[in-house]
């Protein structure tokens, strides 16, 4: 598989989008011009955030454990293996213009056959894509917040749950409950996919019988300048405190509750989950019984298919095969591609591939998923159920019962 970058600059995103207010000869196209594998070359766009605050979290993880989903499967054997793919990547700045321009980048000058999308800002492309760009698949991590995401007739195809606004399940109250919290605090980036992330689970946490505590949903981000937030949960008698941040973040929260010897009954994080923590021993001195989410079942669990993914991981030189998000979001991409290829035919034309998918009901992530995904209803897309872990030592600990958890719709 061979690797290229895309530079996008802002100005030329820019003028892209000013011309295509006019149109675009492809924008009625059938498809049948596209792309073709069969056993060729597909060019497979990526952006994501190679630059900017996102990029310590982000970088290349997700070009990685692509390339390492690709590796095991040729090495299986699969249907689709004769196919090469040429990796362009294009980098969104961790900003909204930069993420429009390296999409417009991508799907005007790389010919791709399928944009593959790891970006939280992916809402400032989505129109676009749905719109001058509606004739190539996108593959997302759906979690930016992009209502597009939801509509099952576009060229969007989520690789994780889409969150759905309104719609909340029991499960993070459940988790918090079962800790013994009563009052929950929470702290979100200024963007729409992690505010809406903090705020489902404040709602579910109420539900279970938990009391709102310290919210703040405009933390700056990739902050590092926690002291005022450290205050604000502690002032407000939080036991508990949810946090769908980065690492970073999440590790100089950790660290300012346990200086100020703060007790709390359940830190729970939406990543940082992974083997960067571990490279670490400030990080893993302060993060001490964090628990952790993940829609992805944790290596640690020793099924088939988790070791699968971590011996794919360990051979592209992941220590201990232990997947960042980011990782786990480039390995699911790839496995949808996979997925889509498979169900069209490795030689399916773009509409081809996006009218296989949409009637699909059977992805699972090659079973690192508790449920398939039923492409025709987004509001299944398996948002009730999450798998927990707490770092103990150097280790991430299955937490008994949540392997998965699963909880109910709750109704407003």
């Amino acid at each position: 598989m061979r690797i290229r970058k895309a530079v996008a600059a802002v100005g030329t995103g820019l003028l892209v989008l000013g011309m295509s207010a006019c149109g675009s000869d492809d924008e009625d196209g059938d498809g049948d011009a596209a792309q073709e594998s069969g056993g060729g070359t597909l060019t497979v766009g990526l952006m994501t955030s190679y630059s900017g605050p996102a990029a310590p979290s982000k970088g290349g993880k997700s070009e990685v454990s692509f390339q390492a989903r690709m590796d095991a499967y040729r090495e299986a054997g699969g249907e689709c293996a004769d196919t090469e793919f040429e990796l362009v990547t294009a980098d969104d700045t961790s900003a909204p213009q930069g993420a429009l321009a390296a999409f417009q980048q991508l799907a005007t000058q790389e010919d791709p056959y399928v944009i593959l999308d790891d970006s939280q800002l992916f809402f400032a492309a989505a129109e676009y894509a749905t719109t001058q760009a509606a004739d190539i698949p996108v593959l997302g991590v759906a979690t930016d917040g992009a209502p597009q995401w939801q509509d099952a007739d576009n060229n969007l195809f989520p690789a994780f749950p889409v969150p759905l606004p309104g719609t909340v399940f029991s499960t993070a109250g459940d988790f918090f409950a079962s800790q013994g919290a009563t009052k929950i605090a929470g702290v979100a980036f200024a963007t729409p996919s992690s505010q809406q992330s903090l705020e489902d689970a404040i709602v579910s946490a109420e539900a279970a019988g938990l009391e709102r505590a310290y919210v703040n949903p405009n933390m700056p981000l990739g902050s590092e300048d926690v002291s005022a937030i450290v205050l604000g949960i502690m002032d407000s008698g939080a036991d508990a405190v949810y946090l769908p941040i980065n690492s970073n973040s999440i590790v100089a929260i950790a660290q300012g509750l346990k200086e100020a010897d703060y007790p709390m009954k359940a830190i729970l994080a939406a990543t940082g989950y992974g083997a960067s923590l571990l490279e670490s021993e400030p990080a893993v001195a302060a993060s001490q019984g964090i628990f952790y989410t993940s829609a992805i079942a944790p290596v640690e669990l020793e099924t088939e298919e988790t070791e699968v993914f971590r011996t794919a991981l360990e051979d592209a030189g992941i220590e201990g095969g232990i997947p960042d998000l980011d990782h786990s979001l480039g390995w699911s991409l790839a496995d949808l591609l996979l997925h889509g290829l498979e169900l069209a035919g490795c030689d399916a034309t773009q509409q081809e591939f996006m009218d296989a998918l949409r009637e699909d009901d059977t992805w699972d992530n090659g079973g690192l998923f508790p449920q398939s995904f039923d492409f025709s209803d987004r509001s299944s897309l398996g948002q009730e159920c999450s798998y927990y872990v707490q770092l103990d030592g150097e280790e991430f600990v299955p937490v008994d019962d949540a392997q998965p958890l699963c909880g109910e719709r709750i109704e407003n």
